[in-house]
């Protein structure tokens, strides 16, 4: 999984985890499993109803308007998300990071006829995979990225966090924090990454430099990350 990183109006990095082109396939097909599911039980409905040619155009309403509209309105009004994209934990975001406006959905879907319905996916799997930030054509005239919301697993779920040999801490006065402490920093820290809110970032950044009592010369998501790695160095030694 690829990592894009934003920056915000307050010129903070924030690293996102880019969606994987195998997650977006698999939502893609979990879609596409759920439209098909509902025309077979909307055609079935329709057809036991009574005469289908006296309401041929009810008929197509029912059965081709919500498959046409599915992902613009699901991604519209549940946050970038669709069922297989909630079911992949991954969403739609804007570059900054932010939540996108109808506009940009309303792109993105149009563009999937170039994307994903002429091409069968070849133009927005290629796109993906020599964009390096997750964007489709789609994306990238709507300014949108794909972001994974998945916890990752391993050490980083811990306290404990993965040290190269050769690492040099800077800030000795860590250990004045408790292993609660730099849990809950860890915590803040990975939360505040994963979904791009910059400003808890600038508030842990400044409570641990009051904490701390130093002034920091880096960036604030770089000092509470060199906050979380000194504390392990000096506590597992």
């Amino acid at each position: 999984m690829d990592n894009f990183q934003i920056e915000t109006a307050q010129n903070t990095s924030i690293e996102q985890n880019v969606a994987g082109i195998g997650e977006r396939i698999l939502a893609f097909f979990v879609d596409l499993a759920i439209i098909v599911v509902y025309m077979v039980i909307a055609g079935i409905t329709m057809g036991a109803v009574g005469n289908v040619g006296s309401s041929e155009f009810m008929y197509y309403l029912v059965l081709g308007l919500p498959p046409f509209l599915y992902y613009l309105l699901w991604e519209t009004f549940w946050n970038g998300r669709t069922p297989g994209k909630a079911l992949l934990q991954i969403r739609v975001v804007r570059k900054d990071g932010t939540r996108p406006h109808f506009s940009h959905y309303l792109i993105r879907w149009l563009l999937r006829i170039i994307d994903i319905s002429l091409t069968s996916g070849g133009v927005a799997v290629v796109s993906i995979l020599l964009n390096g930030k997750g964007q489709r054509l789609g994306d990238i005239a709507a300014g949108t990225t794909v972001i994974s919301e998945r916890s990752q697993i391993g050490l980083s779920q811990t306290l404990m966090v993965d040290l190269p040999e050769d690492y040099q801490p800077k800030y000795p006065q860590v250990t004045v924090l408790t292993d609660k402490d730099i849990q809950e920093v860890k915590n803040l820290y990975r939360t505040a990454r994963r979904e791009g809110q910059h400003h808890i970032i600038l508030s842990l950044s400044r409570k641990l430099e009051e904490l701390l009592q130093v002034k920091i010369d880096e960036r604030p998501i770089d000092f509470v990350k060199r906050v979380i790695q000194d504390y392990n160095f000096y506590t597992q030694r």
